[in-house]
């Protein structure tokens, strides 16, 4: 039997973690630029902290872990012969695998918060698990990397975000467009539609319209129960055209008997206003679309896709007015949003523009011509590394034609050739392997070389 992995995971190469760490670091940049701290929490959690947090659709998709030892020991066999699955879940499983971030975030700033200081600016650059169907874009393992604040109802919070995705992808190079809706906005609606308990059904089914098309969007309300007459009502308010200012205007005609719905314009009034006023590449535009189907969103919902690429959200979040709440640190406000690195490394891999990263760790190798000549090399070696480059020395002294096909497969752009003839006269020969052309000189001659040309080249 051959050894796989399983469905919707993945192994990576050398190559492919060099560049997903470019992507890492191009994150973390920024975020470290605005003032973010890292933290991390565990791949697992307790049921009770993830379980009812992202809503019906998303608590199926939780990996659940079997409880340790003989987990079955104190249960009836009556019990397990129950119709009723998530009981028996319950029974046999106390923990799963985080579904994202931001709710393991939320345990986290109630279980610490004597040692925290509020406004909490944090960044988690960690993997996450989702029982999902796996296909184009969408895997069941994959790495989220949020940044959120929280312990402050300022809007100057959203618009800080959004400069941060403007300034990851101006980083990254991937064009964007950055979508806006607001959840208070969306309650109003539903009040508008005479459904106002029905929030849940409605931005679920509307969050999809992207995906499957306005007929499957009405039908999936219909199927929920939502009347035909609310379903019609919907329509032009969810498909208003023209720009934001003028879509604001309607729904403040439309939705002037709902308090919600007027905070929510409100919000939005001032995020785009403040927006207006900062520089921002990105397009951003307000979707009243845009749903965000976790429940837990009740403000601000962002979502980022790329224009050149058709492959879903690159980076999403929002508003959480009580997320803190479920933990028993009630009134606590927050905001953030998560890049999506595994669909960011799809885009830039499709529009080829991971060229310019070099796919090797290593820039120089020295070639091994035995042991005379390995003392030398070593110094040369030490020099080279305590210049903070990725430097390594052949371990055998094999043909030069293998040497030089190693470095030709792991791409090292240098070669450093010192035989006897160079120990001789203190020097070396540097091989430029994308040219082919060598240059003969002195130890103290390369690292100036290195220090201005190498790593320009590079």
């Amino acid at each position: 039997m051959k050894p796989s992995i399983p469905k919707g995971t993945r192994d990576f190469s050398a190559e492919e973690m060099l560049k997903r760490d470019f992507i890492f670091e191009s994150i973390k940049q920024v975020f470290r630029i605005y003032g973010y701290e890292p933290i991390e929490t565990p791949a697992m959690e307790n049921l009770t902290t993830l379980l009812g947090k992202y809503g019906e659709e998303g608590d199926k998709l939780l990996f659940r872990i079997l409880n340790s030892g003989n987990f079955l020991s104190a249960i009836k066999d009556e019990r397990l012969m129950s119709p009723d699955q998530t009981r028996i879940s319950s029974l046999i499983c106390e923990k799963g695998l985080r579904y994202d971030l931001t709710v393991p975030f939320a345990r986290y700033v109630v279980q610490h918060r004597d040692e925290i200081v509020f406004p909490f600016k944090r960044y988690q650059i960690q993997p996450v698990w989702r029982a999902d169907r796996p296909q184009k874009g969408r895997y069941r393992e994959f790495f989220q990397c949020d940044v959120d604040v929280i312990g402050s109802d300022s809007l100057l919070n959203e618009y800080e975000l959004i400069k941060i995705i403007d300034d990851v992808f101006q980083r990254l190079k991937i064009s964007s467009v950055i979508k806006i809706n607001n959840r208070k906005l969306l309650s109003g609606i539903a009040e508008f539609i005479g459904q106002p308990d029905r929030i849940t059904d409605i931005t679920v089914a509307i969050d999809k319209l992207d995906k499957i098309g306005i007929k499957a969007v009405n039908d999936e309300l219909n199927i929920k129960g939502i009347s035909r007459e609310a379903i019609r009502k919907l329509q032009p308010v969810i498909l208003l055209t023209g720009s934001t200012d003028m879509k604001l205007s309607e729904l403040e005609k439309t939705l002037e008997g709902s308090e919600p719905g007027k905070e929510g314009i409100n919000e939005l009034r001032t995020l785009f206003t403040l927006l207006g006023k900062g520089k921002v590449t990105c397009d951003v535009e307000l979707d009243l679309t845009l749903a965000r189907g976790l429940d837990y969103y009740t403000g601000a919902i962002i979502e980022v896709k790329s224009k050149d690429v058709n492959i879903g959200s690159i980076c999403g979040g929002g508003r959480y007015d009580n997320l803190t709440g479920f933990f028993g640190l009630e009134g606590v406000s927050g905001v953030g949003i998560s890049f999506g690195a595994d669909r960011i490394y799809d885009v830039l891999t499709q529009l080829n523009l991971f060229d310019e990263i070099s796919s090797s760790g290593t820039k120089v190798l020295i070639l091994n011509f035995g042991e005379k000549e390995t003392v030398y090399s070593l110094k040369i070696l030490d020099q080279l590394r305590k210049m903070m480059i990725s430097s390594e020395l052949y371990p055998d002294p094999v043909k030069l034609k293998k040497q030089l096909s190693y470095a030709d497969a792991r791409k090292i752009p240098f070669i450093i050739i010192a035989g006897e003839d160079e120990i001789k006269t203190n020097e070396l020969i540097l091989k430029v392997m994308s040219s082919g052309e060598q240059k003969r000189m002195s130890v103290n001659d390369l690292l100036e070389f290195i220090e201005s040309e190498l790593i320009r080249k590079i």
